[in-house]
């Protein structure tokens, strides 16, 4: 008998804590700041409660996170979502884990009434990119056809 396909599952403010954990973990992973898992959980657990984030996990642990936030459109009629967060726990990555919360979180968006889905990643995070890609994500404006776009941010 083959193994059941892994899953996600919309997080509650009860599981504030895992998520709170699998965070701090992501940061701590790729050497970014982190206020710790038990400020994170504080965080995330009012704005999964208030509808402000959508969190899915995955895994028994749970061993992977994803974070969608939401954005009224403005050339658009619906919303953008913004997968702002993806993370699989590394001994748990090749089992199906992060393609089940990607796939958890554009079902999520869809619902949700978003008609675009963004989400920015490192350059040599080929893992991840091969996963987006792989779902039908481009760096590319227009598609396939354009220039690569990038993604700025900053510190304020």
């Amino acid at each position: 008998m083959a193994a059941a396909s892994p899953s996600a599952r919309l997080a509650t403010p009860r599981d504030a804590a895992d998520a709170g954990r699998l965070l701090h973990d992501f940061n701590t992973e790729f050497d970014e700041r982190t206020p710790g898992a038990e400020a994170l959980a504080e965080r995330i657990g009012p704005m999964i409660a208030d509808g402000e984030a959508t969190v899915l996990l995955a895994g028994e642990g749970p061993d992977g996170v994803a974070v969608l936030r939401f954005r009224r459109a403005i050339f658009e009629d619906g919303l953008y979502a913004y997968l702002e967060e993806l993370y699989v726990a590394p001994r748990h990555r090749g089992e199906g884990l992060g393609r089940a919360l990607l796939e958890a979180a554009m079902q999520a968006a869809r619902e949700r009434g978003a008609v675009f889905i963004e989400l920015g990643t490192s350059e040599d995070d080929v893992a991840a990119r091969g996963l987006y890609e792989s779902a039908g994500f481009t760096n590319r404006e227009g598609g396939t056809g354009g220039p690569v776009m990038f993604v700025y941010e900053r510190e304020l």
